[in-house]
């Protein structure tokens, strides 16, 4: 995968580093299109929730369940690419279509153009991606008003997003790994990657030369003396992405087995429509910690596909890409299709712990 990127080992002098920096504020990891109105779902609507509590990062929070559903389910926080918004993630990706199916709230966060000119997730400032600090603050608030809510199971609390949105759960999950039981990174950079917007256009597109345990630690030290569980990761990557290269799902595999202290080797390999390819990583209880899904062809976006079919969801358009359904296998990762969600009783309660311990 890392043969992938066609300069893989360049260096960049300051006029093409600058060039490289004005190109991310014109992509910001994907220019994703015009903003969609706010769209109902079966059993309920996208409503926007204006008082959530602390919001450092500024940020606006939108919200969804299905109806009646009933306290201990699931709970997924969804976060868009640039110049999205949440009601168009909400009405793009997929993700109502399986918490009315399985039964789970979603969370759609949204930024605005007084945090990143084109609405970008900050995945890339310090001063907004760090535990405590910004939006990561902001959203894991929002995590918390809609568990309250709803009733939400605090074992079952996941992440997913797009491109900046990708780059910001990846964040999280390293700040926060006691509040998320897993995330799914698509077609974004790994986890405290850049602390510079220059840096984060060569995260997105070199090599960055790192160990695996140079990666790992750059999770571990977002949490000081966090002793596990750690979240499980699903990675997503289009092999003829020239926004995000697919390097970069390369260093997220790298981090995340690291960071469970497992190999590099894939466990288990398949194939899903379409000539995807599934590695998965497992953990020594045969538990797969990280996932990672290779789509053939495709470039910088969302897989969706279309349809009514159990596997098909979502609605192409600018960076949501006619593929396979994203959002249904990685809800088959987070084990939402399932009672458990998939976490066992002992790694429940050590989660537990650490999140009576974080308070």
């Amino acid at each position: 995968m890392r043969s992938s990127s066609p300069h893989p080992a360049r260096r960049h002098s300051p006029r093409p580093a600058l060039a490289a920096v004005l190109g991310l504020l014109a992509a910001c990891l994907g220019v994703l299109g015009p903003t969609a109105p706010t769209a109902a779902a079966a059993g309920g609507t996208l409503q926007q929730v204006t008082d959530f509590g602390a919001n450092p990062g500024h940020l606006q929070m939108y919200a969804y369940a299905p109806a009646g559903l009933p306290p201990g389910a699931p709970l997924v926080l969804a976060l868009h690419g640039c110049t999205q918004s949440a009601p168009d993630y909400y009405a793009h990706s997929g993700w109502p279509k399986y918490a009315d199916r399985y039964g789970f709230a979603l969370v759609f966060a949204q930024t605005t153009p007084v945090n990143n000119p084109l609405s970008c997730f900050s995945w890339f400032d310090a001063t907004k991606d760090t535990r405590g600090n910004g939006e990561a603050a902001s959203l894991v608030q929002m995590v918390r008003h809609a568990a309250a809510q709803y009733g939400s199971d605090p074992h079952r609390v996941f992440v997913t997003g797009l491109s900046a949105g990708g780059g910001m759960t990846a964040d999280l999950l390293a700040d926060y790994p006691e509040v998320f039981a897993g995330g799914a990174v698509n077609a974004g950079p790994p986890a405290h990657c850049a602390l510079t917007l220059l840096q984060a256009s060569l995260c997105q597109t070199s090599d960055q030369h790192l160990t695996p345990a140079q990666w790992g630690d750059k999770v571990r030290a977002a949490r000081p003396g966090y002793a596990g569980p750690w979240p499980r990761l699903a990675v997503w990557q289009g092999t003829a992405d020239t926004t995000v290269f697919p390097v970069n799902a390369t260093e997220l595999r790298d981090q995340w087995t690291d960071v469970w202290g497992i190999g590099r080797t894939p466990s288990h390999t398949r194939t899903l429509p379409g000539g995807t390819t599934e590695s998965r990583y497992d953990d020594g209880s045969g538990t797969t910690a990280v996932a990672v899904y290779t789509v053939p062809g495709m470039g910088h976006g969302l897989a969706v596909a279309p349809g009514t079919g159990p596997d098909q969801c979502g609605a192409t358009g600018t960076h949501y890409l006619g593929s396979l359904c994203a959002s249904y296998y990685t809800a088959a990762f987070f084990g939402l299709d399932g009672p458990t969600g998939g976490a066992g009783a002992e790694r429940q309660a050590v989660r537990t712990r650490a999140a009576r311990d974080s308070r």
